[in-house]
């Protein structure tokens, strides 16, 4: 892959032979960003895991102090009294069976989580084919299915975040924003690998996390510390 003069330039401040200490790296991170738009700071966490195995899944959700810096559309599947109650919280959309065929067919996708009221996953669950490979279907471990949906909505506005494998067993979450602060930057960092710490499967043998890399969207990869986790 070819990169441009500024991922180049950007580059030469990081060196890949050593694994940084997380405040270290923010800095670098922030240093090496060098787009025009605000970017997102992400984490991709490189696990032992293997996610074939279901007792070796890793999955959950946190919520950062400091947000994410970005506005998450929220679509909540309800009925009844839970309807006003998810439009009172502040959820962008909500609906239930009317919005299969506009999901399904007119290819509807203006919403960044989906939250289901657990009477509704039987609705939800037709979309599976949709929303499955985008990671938007909604789930009780994420705690986007729940009755709750006054706090489901407002944990999201306030910036939680899900983390689970991927197919190569690697976690990537967004921390923040370049914008923010170094300490911002890294409190979000630290609350989102406690909670990944906790939830290490204890059917796992050896190693939990093997490599920890911070990014910007179009920086460098930077090496974090592994050994502290």
């Amino acid at each position: 892959m070819k990169h441009g003069k500024k991922y180049v330039e950007a580059a030469k401040l990081v060196d890949r032979t050593v694994q940084y200490e997380p405040a270290e790296a923010i800095a670098l991170v922030k240093k090496a960003a060098t787009a025009k738009f605000d970017e997102t700071v992400e984490v991709h966490i490189r696990t032992g895991c293997d996610g074939r195995h279901a007792e070796q899944q890793v999955r959950g959700a946190v919520v950062l102090p400091n947000g994410t810096g970005k506005t998450v559309r929220v679509l909540v599947f309800a009925k009844g009294d839970k309807v006003n109650e998810a439009e009172a919280a502040g959820a962008d959309f909500v609906g239930g069976e009317e919005l299969i065929p506009k999901i399904q067919h007119d290819g509807w996708l203006d919403f960044d989580v989906v939250v289901a009221t657990p009477d509704m996953m039987g609705v939800v669950g037709r979309l599976g084919k949709v929303l499955g490979p985008k990671g938007l279907m909604p789930n009780p471990k994420a705690g986007t299915v729940t009755m709750d949906v006054t706090k489901a909505i407002k944990d999201i506005k306030a910036g939680k975040v899900e983390y689970r494998l991927d197919k190569t067993n690697i976690i990537h979450v967004p921390v923040g924003k370049v914008s923010f602060t170094d300490e911002a930057l890294q409190e979000n960092f630290n609350t989102l690998m406690e909670a990944i710490t906790k939830a290490r499967p204890s059917a796992l043998k050896g190693q939990f996390l093997r490599s920890i890399t911070l990014t910007s969207t179009m920086g460098p990869g930077v090496k974090v510390n592994v050994i502290r986790y």
